[in-house]
């Protein structure tokens, strides 16, 4: 098949990680991928290096023509079957662009558990063949509250590579390197700050749990426009000398590995990779009860879940897990065994390559 995805983001988090596995996954299987990107997208860059066919557009607006005309020349020169678009200036722009070519199947990937308006305004959400969500939770909302057609949509998770997706690094040296003692009982959060993530939550959380777990240190992987409000909350809250705030990080398996458990405090997510990535190295997960979390975490059977916005109930869950060392550790090795049934790169490859065939074979009998 000859595959092109469509992004627009310029950001560097769950869903642009998911669009390069999947890029990279499908042409490693034989397959023809290309990116459709902003030049300053991250995205771009790693697409490159990863050796894949990138076409630079300005991706101004949702009806840029000028992007449309190139990206049109493009589908028609290389023969594109599919278009899969992410975001939503590349979703207009990729979407009537397929749809001007005669690219045979249009694809959507929606990443966010956001309901989006189904009206004709909006009609752009009516063209593609396939809505693909990356949960059941997301199909949800979509035909709940966005009226979707079931037909329409089709849930596959994100991936996780287990083979490669595992720490090098052994734990003393993280530990070390992070300024935490081998006594330390450490938490590790991982996302873009930003407000969505809930980080206020964790640290109003983190000053809670404290009180009881003295050796207690919390550390943040991730960057964002929040940072400089965080770190000045946690001064406020008297916490700053024992949180860590690390900026961007490539190393998440390592700091996983070296962590006691992960806290996600989100107050809306799709189905998170830190959680899905968490529970593939069996790192206890503590996590808000929102969207597609509920899908992985089953509340005291693979991790612990508690309501959003609720800092005492995170405390809680956190003081939990330390003073129940082994019972997490079944939770998380039963996190483990979930993942590798569901939630694999191999199993979200082949579910797309399915679904792409199919669909494919479908047009050509028509």
């Amino acid at each position: 098949m000859r595959i092109l995805h469509t992004e627009w983001s310029d950001g560097w988090g769950g869903q642009e990680r998911r669009v390069l596995s999947e890029m990279t996954g499908l042409a490693g299987r034989g397959h023809f991928v290309a990116l459709a990107t902003r030049p300053q997208c991250r995205i771009r860059a790693l697409a490159e290096m990863a050796g894949l066919p990138v076409l630079q557009l300005p991706l101004r607006s949702p009806l840029d023509f000028g992007s449309m005309v190139s990206l049109r020349r493009f589908l028609r020169q290389q023969n594109i079957d599919i278009v899969n678009t992410h975001s939503g200036v590349d979703s207009w722009v990729g979407g009537v662009t397929a749809k001007w070519a005669g690219t045979p199947i249009l694809l959507r990937t929606r990443h966010l558990n956001l309901a989006l308006k189904r009206g004709w305004l909006n009609f752009i959400h009516h063209l593609p063949d396939r809505i693909i969500t990356c949960g059941e939770a997301i199909r949800t909302q979509l035909m709940t509250h966005s009226r979707f057609p079931a037909e329409q949509l089709v849930s596959i998770p994100t991936g996780i590579d287990l083979e490669n997706f595992r720490p090098r690094t052994d734990r003393r040296t993280v530990r070390k390197n992070l300024g935490a003692a081998e006594t330390d009982f450490v938490i590790l959060m991982v996302g873009i700050l930003r407000s969505v993530k809930g980080h206020d939550t964790a640290l109003k959380a983190f000053q809670k749990a404290c009180a009881k777990i003295p050796h207690a240190r919390l550390i943040l992987a991730g960057d964002g426009p929040l940072l400089q409000a965080m770190e000045e909350l946690a001064r406020d809250l008297g916490v700053s000398e024992r949180v860590g705030f690390l900026g961007f990080r490539e190393d998440v398996a390592d700091l996983m590995g070296a962590a006691d458990v992960l806290l996600l405090t989100s107050r809306s997510e799709g189905v998170p990779q830190c959680v899905t990535q968490a529970m593939s190295v069996e790192l206890p997960v503590v996590a808000t009860r929102v969207g597609g979390v509920v899908e992985l975490i089953a509340h005291e059977e693979t991790g612990l879940l508690v309501p959003p916005e609720d800092p005492e109930a995170a405390a809680d869950a956190i003081v939990r897990v330390h003073h129940e060392r082994d019972l997490a550790r079944r939770w998380a090795a039963r996190g483990r065994t979930l993942v590798e049934a569901k939630y694999s790169l191999k199993t979200m490859l082949d579910r797309t390559e399915e679904l792409c065939a199919g669909l494919l074979s479908k047009k050509k009998l028509c």
